[in-house]
């Protein structure tokens, strides 16, 4: 059984709750948010955690100034997999919530959805500070970077050269209160905004802000960690990866359907277009949450092998080209690492 615990209790923090009661192999046993966390090794409801739609309102639940801390420093040594399911506004927000993981002594697998480039590529840079403190974090696992960028990885495997990947996304939102750090991130997109302009923004002003554009926000070559991802696996240079699509804040069905195109050119010189498109009935969460999962387990599995670092969602694939650092060098160096973890 894999004990889980959830760093946020927003919309997907939320309904992950609720997947991971339909999984067998998972075990909810911690979840908070800015107010409160809550701890129960005997499995915690999703429906509870639904219902209460705030840490505080579990009963039982403890409120603290400092509710990551509390939680992880009492109980890691009962947890073996964490969600960071928090709102990434600034971009160092979830690069200095893992920091502080690192620095409470919790070793086991860590998971997020991060979006943008500036973000992953910290995350990426602490793979040193991951090793040495025995964890395996596995960035951008969602569904964009994540699902789509993962395919796109799998199907630059028809080709000898990737000459472009582009991502078209669609999300229906019928539910503000819910989803409103997944709204401010995309609004933090749209040309004159960035992350720090939206992360001082009241609700109100992101109120009008939708108002004026009919609850529809369209995205154009969005600053999308799919780049970096893609450049890592080193399946293309992140020039090649473009991400936009549109997010209809007012209904919950998709204004588009969500795909990823891969265009590349055949051993036999041909080139050549492959398309992945989700299913119009699966929600955002479904789509985030589920693979969130997946990689999860197959982090924990890498883990047990003893791997440990900053590894992307697209690295976890068949491999596209050859890292920087060349493949030999990788598996001597992960060898010996396993052998002294030993």
């Amino acid at each position: 059984m894999i004990k889980v615990a959830i760093l946020g209790c927003g919309g997907l923090g939320q309904n992950m709750a609720l997947l991971i009661e339909q999984k067998k192999e998972f075990k909810l046993v911690g979840i908070c948010d800015r107010n409160a966390y809550f701890f129960n090794e005997n499995g915690i409801s999703g429906l509870t955690v639904k219902d209460a739609k705030a840490v505080e309102r579990i009963k039982s639940s403890t409120v603290s100034s400092n509710p990551i801390n509390d939680l992880i420093s009492t109980h890691k040594d009962k947890i073996d997999a964490i969600f960071i399911a928090l709102p990434n506004l600034p971009n160092e927000f979830i690069p200095n919530i893992a920091k502080e993981i690192v620095s409470l002594g919790f070793s086991g697998v860590i998971v997020d959805a991060l979006k943008r480039t500036k973000a992953v590529e910290m995350i990426n840079n602490m793979d040193p500070a991951f090793k040495s403190a025995n964890i395996l974090y596995l960035t951008g696992c969602g569904a964009t970077p994540g699902l789509l960028t993962a395919a796109a990885a799998l199907a630059a495997q028809s080709f000898v050269e990737v000459l472009d990947v582009t991502i078209t996304f669609g999300v229906g939102i019928a539910n503000w209160d819910m989803y409103k750090s997944t709204i401010r991130e995309d609004i933090a997109h749209l040309e004159g905004f960035n992350p720090a302009i939206v992360s001082k923004m009241t609700d109100d002003e992101i109120i009008k802000e939708l108002e004026k554009r009919n609850g529809i926000l369209e995205l154009h070559h969005m600053e999308h960690a799919d780049d970096i991802m893609l450049e890592l696996a080193s399946v293309c240079s992140r020039d090649r990866v473009t991400t936009g699509g549109i997010v209809d804040t007012r209904n919950p069905k998709k204004p588009i359907s969500t795909n990823v195109k891969i265009t590349g050119k055949t051993f036999e010189g041909k080139i050549s277009t492959h398309q992945f498109i989700l299913g119009d009935e699966t929600t955002m969460a479904a789509n985030v949450n589920g693979p969130i999962l997946g990689y999860m387990k197959s982090g924990l599995w890498l883990y047990d092998l003893g791997v440990r670092g900053a590894l992307t969602s697209a690295q976890i694939m068949p491999h596209f080209g050859v890292a920087k650092e060349g493949y030999l060098e990788i598996q001597k160096k992960q060898s010996s690492e396993v052998i002294l973890q030993q």
